[in-house]
């Protein structure tokens, strides 16, 4: 089934960039949308940004401008460009895919999830 293995993260300072990597394995259609989410421990779980099937691009109003997120279907890889980073976007970063979304920053509307890749932004 499909798997989801995330990596890019680490430690850098306010204003630095990161870029996120999502290896997917298994079966991708035109019904899927793919994700990220970032979880701490204030803002608990928060949908980043969001990729459906036809192309549309979804991003929370706290990384507009900041983030871009990509998908190279060749490589089955997810991307989350990380600019200008913040101390306040310090978290684990986790993707995942979900079929037939209709709320594409929604935790529930997605199946599978990755383990996560912690991103940590220091002032």
């Amino acid at each position: 089934q499909v798997q989801l293995v995330e990596s890019g993260g680490g430690s850098v300072q306010a204003g630095e960039s990161l870029r996120l990597s999502c290896s997917i394995s298994g079966v991708i259609t035109r019904g899927h949308s793919m994700a990220w989410f970032r979880l701490d421990s204030e803002k608990e779980r928060e949908g980043v940004a969001a990729i459906a099937g036809d192309g549309t691009i979804t991003y929370a109003n706290s990384v507009k401008g900041r983030f871009t997120i990509s998908k190279d279907s060749a490589k089955n890889t997810l991307y989350l460009q990380m600019n200008s980073l913040k101390p306040e976007d310090t978290a684990m970063y986790v993707c995942a895919i979900g079929y037939l979304v209709a709320d594409h920053l929604r935790p529930l509307e997605y199946n599978t999830w990755g383990q996560g890749t912690q991103v940590t932004v220091s002032s």
